[in-house]
């Protein structure tokens, strides 16, 4: 049973960004609490293929971006694509929660420790896509963008294989 974190009512700018960060990491978590291997591989109706485990190997990917490479300005590849393809993430084939979990778990915990020992919000790092220089606040902000919509297709692929809905 995956316990997913309430935001805060009333806090600071930063404390208001981590809790509804952390809000949105739970409830994908929670989308795909009690599923199998095959069930999160389950892809919605064609010609889609997402399925829940490529949401979770996209969200490493995405974590990992904004977080390490654009704000820490590691120098590393993507988890799934030495050539920066974000597209490889969403291919469930022969992927399992074990790994796709364990990634994405670990681009979280750096994420947290990244956004922890940063000075301020307005701490910035060079986003090369863009070619223009992003704060912390933004990747945050980005971040719960990021979730909240990748948690309306869970919502879907979590409904059509076992009619659970709700979070």
């Amino acid at each position: 049973m995956i316990e997913r974190p309430e935001p805060p009512l009333i806090a600071g700018e930063r404390e208001m960004l981590r809790g509804f960060l952390e809000f949105h990491r739970a409830t994908l978590a929670m989308k795909c609490d009690g599923l199998s291997d095959e069930d999160l591989r389950t892809r919605s109706m064609p010609p889609s293929t997402l399925s829940l485990l490529g949401l979770v190997r996209h969200m490493a990917e995405v974590e990992r971006t904004w977080f390490r490479r654009v704000i820490n300005a590691e120098d590393i590849p993507l988890v799934w694509s030495p050539d920066g393809d974000f597209q490889v993430a969403y291919n469930p084939d022969g992927a399992t929660r074990a790994e796709a979990f364990a990634a994405w778990q670990a681009e979280v915990e750096h994420s947290r420790r990244i956004e922890r020992e940063a000075e301020s919000l307005d701490v910035t790092g060079y986003n090369a896509r863009w070619e223009e220089h992003v704060s912390l606040r933004l990747v945050m902000m980005h971040m719960m963008h990021e979730y909240a919509r990748h948690n309306g297709h869970a919502d879907f692929l979590r409904e059509g294989i076992d009619g659970v809905t709700g979070a």
